[in-house]
């Protein structure tokens, strides 16, 4: 992790810098909000201790004077704030500095095909309010949309009724958007243009045989726009298409809402927020879900398949719980499908176009069921036919025999599971997959690759959905967010 120097200190303006050559035209200011993003990093891994300025400059790159102008600017925005001093080693003490966990927030939804999980969560990533309801994936984008508002609604809520946390916002004098162009309370209110890309309303909806949208009042099949006073407020529409009064702490919170991350089954291409043919349910393809959320709510989403979200938390949040360390893995969702996140050399592997981690679909039986995906014989319907004849053992054998085929064609280090079905009884499934591994090793090199539940439990999906929000944050994700037009991008380093 390294910050941009380059000969131009933090906070120079591009007239006065002297001595710094920034190839193919580089932006300043964005080199600015990549450092400032590397600092509120370490400032999150460094906790309620936080770090003093010389340990800053140190971990990134920068000069003292770089990481003082911007520890004054992440303060000035209500982003950091004193967390004391280290005792004297002869000299003056040093300050620490550490982040303001409800300076913002983020919320991170995770569509399942038959359940919406919505979190609230803190800029640590501590959960501050949660919810959940049933989602009919296949009933349309109008009645998808609509549960989704309705619950990012709620959601706030429930927040104005139970926590204190959301409280700060723009009212205490936290201003994200002054470090950070289009993260913070002005870039993420207002009523201005739809987001670049937006769904075009005359499209029709997914759904078999379902006309074009219809934009009239009533339509049943119209997908309307968020309106003027949920764009303004950051406040979600009802599922009929108003917007609930704006009460409270929930209306303040939604000043500070960086955006939301949405976790939903692949394949779809992550960098457009456009989904492929959910396996399942093809009448998907094509549909612009990051668009359409982003008009509907009136704030900045982005997507991504939920096990890319959940691996994208692992690594941002740490395995824990006893777990061992590893900088590739994989970790293997066995739900209401069967999907796997690849982490490989610490970041999320998503591919050239994002469709990697269809882990259910390799073809272990030429002759065997026919998919919902087209093909015969893939793990996915293997499995799931198993778990639907109450077979646990051949079922966490077939999970098995798909991580033995990672761990030959990627090399990982650690195998790590996850979904619902694999939550309901966890002991049979990391015997069968842990039996596999060991006999694979056997016949290869002896060395026998560390299987274990992943950390989070039901949750890890959807706290790696609000992840996808908070990431760009901190300097940690090359994220494909959809912002409104008159949004500036924060441009970030790549890596998750």
């Amino acid at each position: 992790m390294g910050g941009v120097n380059n000969g131009v200190q933090d906070g120079a303006s591009s007239e006065g810098a002297t001595g710094g050559s920034f190839a193919f035209g580089a932006n300043l200011a964005a080199l600015r909000d990549h450092n400032a993003a590397l600092v509120l990093g370490l400032l999150r891994d460094a906790g309620a201790a936080g770090a003093s300025r010389a340990e800053l400059a140190g971990r990134t790159g920068l000069t003292p004077q770089a990481v003082s102008k911007i520890s004054a600017r992440l303060r000035a925005a209500g982003l950091a704030a004193e967390a004391g001093r280290r005792a004297s080693t002869g000299g003056k003490p040093a300050t620490t500095w550490r982040l303001v966990p409800d300076a913002a927030h983020a919320i991170g939804l995770h569509l399942d095909r038959d359940a919406l999980t919505a979190v609230l969560v803190d800029l640590t990533g501590t959960t501050v309010a949660t919810r959940t309801a049933p989602l009919a994936f296949g009933a349309g984008a109008e009645a998808l949309l609509g549960t989704v508002a309705a619950e990012v609604s709620a959601l706030l809520a429930e927040a104005d009724g139970g926590a204190s946390a959301v409280s700060a916002g723009p009212a205490s004098g936290t201003d994200p958007a002054a470090v950070f162009p289009g993260h913070g309370g002005g870039a993420l209110a207002g009523d201005g243009p739809s987001p670049s890309g937006a769904v075009d309303p005359r499209g029709g909806p997914p759904g078999s045989g379902a006309p074009p949208a219809d934009t009239r009042e009533g339509s049943p099949t119209a997908v309307r726009p968020a309106s003027r006073a949920s764009r303004a407020t950051g406040t979600a529409s009802r599922a009929d298409g108003t917007v609930p009064p704006a009460t409270g702490t929930a209306s303040r919170a939604s000043g500070s809402l960086l955006g939301v991350g949405v976790a939903v089954p692949g394949p779809l291409d992550h960098a457009s927020g456009v989904l492929h043919r959910v396996t399942g349910f093809p009448e998907w393809d094509g549909f612009p879900l990051r668009d359409a959320l982003a008009e509907r709510l009136g704030l900045p989403v982005v997507v991504d398949k939920d096990t890319n979200a959940a691996a994208l938390g692992l690594v941002l949040r740490g395995a824990g719980g006893g777990v061992p360390a590893a900088d590739s893995f994989a970790y293997l969702h066995l739900g209401t499908g069967l999907g796997a996140g690849l982490v490989l050399g610490g970041g999320v592997h998503r591919g050239a176009r994002t469709g990697a981690g269809e882990f259910g679909h390799q073809v272990l039986q030429l002759d065997g069921p026919p998919c919902p995906c087209g093909n015969r014989g893939c793990i996915e319907a293997l499995c799931l036919g198993a778990v639907a004849a109450g077979d646990t053992a051949r079922a966490a054998r077939l999970l098995g025999v798909g991580a033995a085929n990672l761990v030959r064609l990627l090399d990982i280090d650690l195998v790590l599971l996850g979904g619902r079905t694999v939550l309901a009884e966890p002991e049979p499934y990391l015997r069968g997959v842990r039996a596999v591994l060991a006999e694979d090793a056997a016949r290869a090199d002896g060395r026998t690759v560390p299987v274990a539940v992943a950390p989070g439990g039901g949750r890890t999906v959807v706290e790696g959905a609000a992840e996808l929000a908070l990431a760009p944050l901190f300097g940690r994700s090359g994220t494909a967010f959809a912002p409104r037009s008159d949004e500036t991008k924060i441009v970030t380093s790549g890596g998750m």
